[in-house]
Formats: C-alpha cells, structure tokens, sequence
C-alpha cells in the first residue's frame, strides 16, 4: 500500500488566503440520495481491503451511491496525492505518494472481485515521474487483461504535458476506450486548470487517433463555471475536429467555498440541449445532464458507443 506524506492533506495551498466563494443551494435536478444499499458497503470493503483509492470518494462524486450499489467504483491509480491544483478539483495537493509497483495487481484483483465487466481506471497528475504515469498506465491494464481478457478498459488520464512518448505507452497498452477531459473552455483555463493547456488536450486526443484510429476517444466538459454556450459549441467543434467519439457533458459542483465559485446551474432542458448539439456534429454517444461524470454509466455506454461505430459502418 501507498504512504500518504505529511504534506498530502493539504489541499490547494495556493488558494490560501483568497477570499471563499459562498456554495449556493442546490436546485432539486441536482440533489441525490445518501447511499445506504448493502452493496455500497459491500464495494468499500473491497477497495479498503485491497488498499485502493477510488476518484468516487477523492473527487466526491454525486453519484457514488447509485455507482457503487452496482459495484461500479472508478479506481484512482499512482497515489492520492497530486501535483495540480485545479480549482475545481477535490483531489489533494502536495508532495505525491510512491509509486507502488504491487497495485496493478491489487487493481485487477478489485476488478475480479466486484465482477466488472467494463472498468474506468484514472489517476492523478504525476508531474514529478519521468512519464507522467504512463508505464503505470499500461502494467494495470495488462494487469486486468491477465486476469480477465473479457473485461473491458478505459483510462482516463492526465495531459501527460511535456512527458514525450507517454500517449504512445498507454495507447500500446490497448485500451478499449481513451478518455482525457478538457474540463472547460479555453478563456477560462487560466483560472480553472492553470497547469494545462487547452489544445496540448486536443492534441493529446487527436494523437490517440493517430496512433490507433480503432480506438475509441472520449472528453469531458463542466458547465457553470462561467462559460458561454457559443464557447461550449466551439470546444464541441474542437473536439470533433480531433475525431473525438464520444463527448461527457455535466454541471460543475463547487466541493469547498476555497474552490472555483458556481457561475449558476444549467437547467435539464439545456442538457438537452447540448446533446441535441453535440449530435448533430457528429459524436458517436453523448451524454450531458446535470449529473454526467466522465464514469457516470461507463459500462452501458460503451455497450451504446460499439453499438452506434457499428451502426455507423
């Protein structure tokens, strides 16, 4: 199991000091049930006995109750800890864990254990390894491919900026779907996402194609932080442009008055909307409602995603 460092608990330390932003009330399309099922606890277990971490807890999805009730837990590869401080983001920030080389195993031990059939796997920004995390990356994939070759992968990674061959470690891997999120739209990565850069992003998702045009590429935005619709088009745009499959589209919840204010909700009919939008340019599988995460019903939507590739021809 991974260490945690003294200085892992400490969550955005160069937000200390600026001025909170108040949490506005949740409208009722965004509020959720507590999880209570057996079944929860049962997927807790698992994950505490095996010592992983989950993005589900780390990033306090909305939507942990319904997931792990179906034994759906999206697991958090490379440690807790991360070397970014997105305002958004829930994720700590500090000096990162180890690398501990025995948790691809562990990882796909989980897999079997909870009987996925489609896993997410995600981690969080390792700016401090020579590769990002991509060789990490690759030995947990071929970890669940060892175990069970019927279970199929998708990775949600980082940008891996300025690390030089890691898209292609990962993309040789041969993971079923590759997803990166470009979170928001290009003026308000400054301030959202300061460490990335918007079209590294897409060029990281067009490089995917490149190397493997049977691959499936997947990303992620955020609404309500400040965006306007005609800029949401254009990311749309953008995205399409680098033969992106399949577009995630969710409203963004502010997880402490330290993080990045709620500009306002996005009501379900502008959901609609944008994926009435997005599919007409051309996305394979979309799915945009206020509580789409990039992992929210992963496994029936890549049933949905090589359903609608066939179709297509």
């Amino acid at each position: 199991m991974t260490g945690t460092s003294p200085t892992a608990t400490i969550r955005h330390p160069e937000k200390i000091g600026r001025e909170d932003a108040p949490i506005p009330r949740k409208p009722p399309w965004i509020r959720v049930r507590a999880p209570v099922s057996p079944v929860f606890g049962e997927t807790r277990g698992v994950m505490r006995a095996l010592g992983l971490t989950t993005v589900c807890e780390e990033a306090a999805c909305p939507n942990i109750g319904e997931c792990w009730a179906q034994r759906h837990a999206t697991m958090m590869i490379l440690g807790a800890v991360c070397t970014r401080a997105c305002a958004f983001c829930n994720v700590a920030t500090g000096l990162p864990d180890r690398v501990d080389p025995d948790e691809p195993g562990r990882v796909a031990e989980a897999v079997a254990r909870l009987g996925l059939r489609h896993v997410v796997i995600t981690s969080v920004d390792r700016d401090d390894l020579d590769d990002g995390g991509a060789g990490h990356f690759a030995r947990v994939i071929r970890a669940i491919r060892a175990l069970d070759p019927e279970t199929t992968i998708e990775v949600l990674t980082p940008d891996f900026l300025r690390k030089d061959g890691a898209v292609e470690h990962v993309v040789d891997a041969r993971p079923d779907v590759y997803n990166h999120n470009l979170e928001t739209v290009p003026r308000l990565y400054p301030t959202v996402r300061p460490g990335a850069r918007y079209f590294h992003s897409l060029k990281l998702l067009d490089r995917v194609k490149q190397l493997d045009p049977s691959m499936f590429t997947k990303s992620g935005l955020m609404v309500g932080l400040g965006e306007s619709r005609e800029e949401v088009h254009q990311a749309m745009d953008d995205l399409r442009a680098a033969d992106v499959d399949f577009l995630t589209v969710g409203q963004y919840l502010q997880p402490t008055p330290k993080h990045h204010p709620i500009d306002r909700f996005w009501e379900p009919g502008e959901f609609e909307e944008l994926a009435r939008m997005a599919r007409g340019k051309g996305f394979l599988m979309v799915s945009a409602t206020p509580l789409t995460r990039s992992s929210y019903h992963a496994d029936r939507d890549f049933e949905a995603l090589r359903a609608a590739r066939r179709a297509s021809g």
